[in-house]
């Protein structure tokens, strides 16, 4: 942005924008879906069918399985084409595979494997949501108020943190676990609406026919994030983090109902602790990095992050004395997830051309979240052969592996200001 003497004055608030108002309403309620999904369905699998902690690793690895099969392709397919159709294009989907679990339950067909068709829609369509999603806003607002725009974003990720597991958990005990999945329905149907109500036409790139020209598009997305030092950095450390997480949840979400015997409101209660702590972090990643360096923040938010979980299989004890202590550690982590989270997007926006966000965001998304239905795989045979509590203290010592890596990485040398050129292979050093 030039100075006033140059004749141009700082942008307007982005609220004042209406198509800009129109999306954050659209994303928060795809959000508010996406988090009450999250616990509604495996909840579904638990309480309504009884699944045991292989079906459930089973039925988490089949909702993930699409980031590992489709990113790639979702990212050339979503740089080809206009972001807002491909968003409500998913939302009306995902509504619809809810609504049809719900429907499967009133005509006494819900199954497993009915469910396991649900979430294998789900997430298809979730992967394309997402990659649109994350290159949306660089297209519909300037660069200079790209900062403006993830901090709203993001804000609204973590209200949505905060009571879309805690309403599914409720609406799991007051009614049914199939019913409560109306809610995910009702939140992605809002969403569609919103978001088919942004006005401002993107202009739709050219794009000959031809798989072989998809498949350069997609080399050119990996060649961009392989051949940059930051962003091959992101990845694999992401890709580790994942991982285990994916791991983790699987166990964690056994352990809370079957080893602490939490009710699904409290079990929403603790997880949607995790949404305050998000707050939190997204107020801190508009102030620490400039302060601290992008480098130091990032490495120390993710050990924080992770380091806090070793906590989790301490605890024991009736729900007086464990839902208060789940609640303060998925609050810390929460902050500290989010510091990684808003430090990492605003590093890859800054290093990428606009022409392939969606490929780089869609690369990312496959090195990171591609190994997830694995790790939950691995969550759910760990807990049968080792038991709850040690599978949880080993899933959240490998997390760890995540912050050690960064330390490791180009990433621990970012300094206070953000990459300014979008130059493949560019190395930084502290301070530029």
């Amino acid at each position: 942005m030039k100075a006033a003497d140059d004749g141009l004055r700082t942008p307007p608030s982005l609220w004042r924008v209406a198509d800009f108002r129109r999306l954050w309403v659209g994303q928060t309620a795809s959000q508010f879906g996406a988090q009450a999904g999250q616990v509604v369905l495996p909840l579904v699998a638990v309480v309504s069918l009884d699944a045991g902690a292989g079906q459930l690793g089973t039925l988490r690895a089949v909702e993930q399985a699409p980031v590992l099969l489709l990113s790639l392709f979702a990212g050339a397919w979503v740089d080809r084409r206009r972001s807002r159709t491909v968003m409500v294009l998913a939302d009306c989907g995902r509504a619809l595979a809810m609504a049809a679990v719900a429907a499967a339950y009133l005509l006494g067909v819900l199954g497993l494997p009915a469910l396991f068709v649900a979430a294998l829609l789900v997430g298809v369509l979730s992967v394309f949501f997402d990659v649109a999603y994350q290159a949306s806003l660089v297209r519909l607002v300037d660069r200079d108020q790209l900062a403006q725009g993830n901090s709203a974003l993001e804000g609204s990720r973590s209200a949505a943190q905060i009571g879309g597991p805690a309403l599914g958990g409720a609406l799991v005990s007051l009614f049914s676990a199939p019913l409560a999945t109306l809610t995910g329905a009702f939140f992605f149907a809002v969403s569609s609406v919103s978001i088919r109500r942004i006005r401002r036409r993107e202009p739709l790139p050219v794009h000959p026919e031809g798989p072989a020209r998809v498949w350069r598009q997609i080399h050119e997305g990996l060649q961009f994030v392989v051949s940059n030092s930051s962003l091959r950095a992101v990845g694999l450390a992401s890709a580790l983090y994942q991982f285990s997480f994916a791991a983790l949840l699987t166990v964690y979400l056994l352990h809370l109902s079957r080893a602490l015997h939490l009710s699904g409101t409290a079990v929403g209660l603790a997880l949607a602790a995790t949404g305050p702590g998000a707050v939190v972090g997204s107020l801190l990643a508009a102030r620490l990095p400039g302060r601290f360096g992008f480098g130091p923040v990032l490495v120390g938010s993710a050990l924080l992050a992770d380091g806090v979980m070793l906590c989790v299989p301490a605890l024991h004890g009736p729900t007086a004395v464990t839902l208060p202590a789940l609640m303060g550690v998925n609050f810390l982590f929460g902050t500290f997830s989010q510091l990684v989270n808003v430090t990492t997007m605003a590093v890859r926006q800054a290093v990428t051309p606009l022409r392939i966000q969606g490929r780089v965001v869609a690369t990312i998304n496959f090195a990171g979240m591609g190994l997830t239905p694995l790790g939950s795989l691995l969550g759910g045979f760990l807990a049968v052969r080792w038991g709850l509590r040690t599978s949880l203290l080993l899933t959240a010592a490998a997390m760890a592996l995540s912050p050690l890596f960064m330390a490791l990485s180009p990433l621990a040398r970012l300094g206070k200001s953000l990459p300014d050129g979008h130059q493949p292979g560019t190395r930084r050093t502290s301070g530029t």
